[in-house]
């Protein structure tokens, strides 16, 4: 009896269309299929059947159309008792199965529950009426069980991002208020895959002031670990006062051990303010230049020298320190590139540094917490028809006192 096919347009049921579960019997012996044919006929519960006598023929049924439900005998062939329940879940596990029983195995019945069934009915004591109920709560029940597992696996999933986070974004480290810091990261529109930027501020023992920004390439808990060892790398660095030119070769020997293949790179910006001094120092590999906004309210762009991404010339890049003077008042603001990357209008036009620029000219007057998220805000808003911004995005807007 063939299995037709299930009513459904793009994964969904039609509305109103009375649903006809299908079911694949696993049964050796004729005279049992055709009882539970007779079942099917007789139940109020419309269904689609399909016959097949083996374990071998069940595999090549479910390997050809999933059903939404096994009917098994656990006396076939070429598998027995429990054997034949572990066989159908190791390949279809997100089938109900209810398992057909014998008047004198009704404790084998309860042993295949145990073991992944979701019900076992007895041969020869089976009503139409609690047959179509049995397997319409089996299915039910499958379906519940499948939603419980994915929901466990979501809360894990968010718990470990939520970990790997509080790693890549920690508080600054800060001894007293040289420097007004406003972070912000705000991810993209694939929330369950988290991305690798990441942030940290640091005051070493001298007063000197440190900051880093950063971007592991791609997204996922492998990419966000790597991001989390170099950033805890980076503060253990400035702690013990590497910097410049050489903690940039050495996070780079990090990112070489730890990276899951030669695909992985990491663009950074590190820097360095002393007490009193003008200037800041600055290593960048890679990344994306920087914002200046001065007290009188101007925006600039700006791009000191540097090398390339950690992990594209291993072993053999320069990074230079390079020294930018910043006014009395004024504030640098760091970011991914995620702020910029964003496709825009029906053109799909990236916003381009030319773009971030104007629009942080337009809010060039706000404080700096109102600043950063409203360029955060507009940023994204400009990309909502393509569904938001596609990448995370980090910012630092730092301001020395």
């Amino acid at each position: 009896m063939p299995m037709p096919p299930p009513v459904e347009v793009d994964g969904s049921r039609i509305p109103g269309q009375r649903w006809e579960p299908s079911v694949l019997l696993v049964e050796d012996d004729p005279g049992d299929a055709l009882l539970v044919e007779e079942l099917v006929a007789d139940s109020t519960l419309t269904m689609g059947l399909r016959w097949v006598r083996s374990m071998a023929e069940a595999r090549e049924a479910l390997a050809a159309e999933v059903p939404d439900c096994v009917l098994l005998d656990l006396n076939l062939p070429d598998a027995q008792g429990l054997e034949a329940v572990s066989g159908i879940r190791s390949h279809a596990d997100q089938v109900a199965v209810v398992v057909l029983t014998g008047l004198a195995e009704e404790e084998t019945g309860l042993a295949a529950v145990a073991a992944g069934a979701q019900d076992y009915l007895v041969k020869g004591r089976v009503e139409p009426e609690l047959f179509g109920r049995a397997v319409r709560y089996a299915i039910q029940r499958k379906q519940a069980e499948q939603a419980a597992v994915a929901l466990q696996a979501s809360q894990m999933q968010a718990q470990e991002n939520a970990r790997l986070e509080r790693g890549l974004l920690p508080r600054p480290l800060l001894n007293d208020a040289a420097v007004d810091v406003v972070a912000r990261y705000r991810p993209g529109r694939a929330h369950a895959l988290l991305g690798g930027d990441l942030y940290d501020i640091v005051q070493s023992t001298d007063g000197s002031v440190h900051a880093l920004i950063g971007d592991v390439s791609g997204h996922g808990p492998d990419e966000a670990a790597v991001g989390v060892a170099l950033r805890i790398a980076w503060r253990t660095l400035v702690l013990s006062g590497v910097t410049g030119a050489e903690q940039v070769s050495r996070l780079e020997e990090i990112l070489l051990a730890e990276r899951g293949g030669p695909q992985v790179f990491v663009t950074l910006t590190s820097l360095c303010r002393r007490p009193a001094e003008p200037q800041v120092r600055i290593v960048r590999a890679g990344h994306p230049g920087l914002l200046l906004r001065t007290a009188d309210g101007r925006v600039e762009w700006v791009e000191v020298g540097g090398g390339p991404a950690l992990g594209v010339v291993p072993d053999g890049a320069d990074w230079p320190v390079e020294e930018l003077v910043v006014p009395r008042g004024a504030a640098l603001v760091l970011f991914t590139d995620g702020l910029f990357e964003g496709h825009i209008g029906r053109g799909r036009e990236r916003l381009g540094e030319e773009g971030l620029l104007r629009l942080a000219r337009e809010v060039a007057g706000l404080p700096p917490d109102a600043f950063v998220d409203e360029l955060i805000e507009r940023a994204e808003t400009l990309a909502d028809d393509q569904g938001g911004l596609a990448d995370d995005v980090a910012v630092l807007h730092l301001r020395w006192t």
